[in-house]
């Protein structure tokens, strides 16, 4: 069976992540300490004793993901004695780093610089209260766009996320982000949630840190990724350095296409989705988005006999 790696981005984290595998494998303690160096602080205290108002902080929760997924996924690798062989690599938002580091294409200690300026930057990019976001539910990706273009005629506010059919996020300026949901509802919209975020990520005010991380892009050794990497501003595989940094430059601002993500990889032959990292955010998702795909999360250490069973069954 042809399956698929995805790892999840913000939103997935949990205090106390990561510690059963920490606990259980000198692979994990070992991932958990190159980050911790890698950043000079002890992003490994976050993770495992929070306070969770710590763990939210966009900062610190981007590399928290990161460094719990790779934890996860090397454990299953050399704990574990699985070869993994998927066929493609992909991750929501901040995930896409987290593919970055599981294809070889950056360093661990790399990932979670890159991704802790990243959540600064984005932290930093716009004044509380300016920015915001919010979940659309019940309307097609088209109505939503439309909407937002009524709401916001100069670009204010715009899709962010295109989850899964009916499930759209949106971000831009707040008052505009607002207007938009009231004009969701006239469209029709079973449901609209601000959500609880520190910036309006994806959003054309999140230009800016494209900038900044393209600097930072330089300053760093880049390989060509092991395997095909779907991107997520263009829904498509990514196989070269360039490639992967114009469409991680394309990310910060415009919208995960998620949705389009898992049907590319569907349509090229994937016949399961394995989530790698905390949480079960896009396993629901790729349910939502494609009927019938075998799907699966493992990022506690009760799930790994279980992901290892399912792998050797395909062997």
């Amino acid at each position: 069976m042809r399956y698929a790696l995805i790892f999840p981005g913000q939103g997935s984290q949990e205090v106390g992540m990561g510690r059963d595998l920490h606990e259980a494998f000198w692979t994990a303690r070992d991932v958990f300490s190159r980050a911790d160096e890698a950043l000079g602080f002890s992003l490994s205290r976050i993770i495992f004793e929070g306070p969770d108002e710590e763990l939210k902080r966009t900062a610190f929760t981007q590399p928290a993901i990161l460094t719990m997924s790779i934890a996860a996924l090397y454990s299953l690798e050399k704990e574990m004695g699985l070869s993994l062989d998927p066929m493609f690599l992909a991750g929501h938002s901040l995930g896409e780093y987290t593919a970055l580091v599981a294809a070889g294409s950056i360093s661990l200690e790399d990932g979670v610089r890159l991704v802790h300026l990243r959540g600064r930057l984005m932290q930093e990019a716009v004044p509380e209260g300016e920015g915001a976001m919010a979940a659309i539910l019940g309307l097609e990706a088209e109505a939503v766009s439309e909407v937002c273009e009524k709401a916001a005629p100069s670009g204010e506010c715009q899709p962010a996320n295109f989850n899964s059919p009916g499930q759209v996020v949106i971000s831009g300026k707040t008052a505009f982000v607002h207007a938009a949901m009231e004009k969701a509802k006239e469209y029709g919209a079973k449901k609209t949630v601000l959500l609880n975020v520190s910036a309006p990520f994806h959003s054309r005010q999140m230009r800016p840190v494209a900038d900044r991380l393209r600097e930072a892009f330089e300053k760093i050794e880049w390989r060509n990724p092991s395997v095909p990497i779907i991107s997520n501003s263009a829904a498509s595989p990514v196989h070269s350095v360039e490639e992967i940094q114009d469409t991680l430059f394309d990310q910060t601002f415009l919208p995960v296409l998620w949705q389009a993500s898992v049907n590319r990889m569907a349509d090229e032959g994937v016949e399961a989705f394995y989530e790698i990292g905390p949480g079960t955010v896009l396993t629901g998702l790729v349910k939502k988005c494609r009927k019938g795909m075998h799907v699966g999360s493992y990022g506690r250490l009760s799930d790994f006999e279980t992901f290892s069973k399912k792998l050797r069954e395909m062997v």
